[in-house]
């Protein structure tokens, strides 16, 4: 099973070419917040989670979507999502 520290590394790897804030990004934690902190706008946000879909080949339904504001929620949402295939 993959471990959480994996999956903070990998949405780093997924969200940095869309970070706005590069200060908030090198101190990363499960609280960021991918709106407020690493200034990612709504359209860039919908194009994370379509990469994290992908390298995780699931499908993020649209309620899990809009609870996706944080890395931690991502971190949940992909470990649910994983243990569901």
């Amino acid at each position: 099973m993959i471990s959480k520290q994996e999956i903070i590394e990998q949405l780093k790897t997924i969200v940095k070419p869309y970070v706005q804030n590069q200060e908030s990004f090198d101190a990363l934690t499960e609280e960021t917040d991918f709106i407020n902190d690493l200034k990612i706008n709504s359209a860039n946000l919908v194009d994370v989670i379509l990469d994290i879909e992908e390298k995780y080949t699931i499908i993020i339904d649209n309620e899990s979507m809009e609870k996706m504001i944080n890395v931690k929620a991502a971190m949940e949402i992909v470990a649910i999502k994983l243990a569901e295939k």
